[in-house]
């Protein structure tokens, strides 16, 4: 798939480290390090704009090394970018540690996966199809 994509920030466009990846990496695009304080939250620009075909979604989710290894995550995890959407992608990072961290230009913040999805046409009625599972839910098939 072909998509449109500008890229303003001072460094390569996002690519799939291994030919099996789903997601790629964002960098930050700062011209200046961000220190983000525990619990504290902040956008980080990534200096790209893109145009992605309708039916199609960008999903910005943490990226792991950074979650265990610092406690930095994705506060709107998975944070959607629209097919419509024409502004800079960005990223809300939260930091869950009870230790500063510096976002360094350049840095690897979060990876990004192209989805496709489907809109929904509603069809109201009365009763739904019943099913085995009904409407158990969070945590209703036991502890194992």
């Amino acid at each position: 798939m072909k998509v449109q994509i500008i890229n303003r920030s001072k460094h390569p466009l996002p690519t799939y480290a291994t030919v099996a990846s789903a997601g790629m990496d964002l960098r930050a695009d700062l011209d200046e390090p961000i220190t983000l304080k525990p619990l504290q939250r902040t956008l980080v620009p990534t200096g790209l704009y893109m145009a992605l075909p309708v039916g199609y979604e960008a999903q910005v989710r943490p990226r792991s090394g950074l979650a265990l290894k610092k406690g930095i995550t994705v506060l709107n995890t998975p944070g959607t970018i629209d097919a419509d959407y024409r502004g800079q992608v960005g990223v809300i990072l939260v930091n869950l540690s009870s230790e500063e961290f510096v976002i360094e230009d350049g840095e690897r913040i979060a990876q990004m996966v192209i989805a496709r999805h489907e809109q929904v046409e509603w069809q109201p009625v009365e009763v739904l199809e019943e099913t085995e599972r009904g409407a158990g839910g969070f945590g209703h098939s036991g502890v194992k």
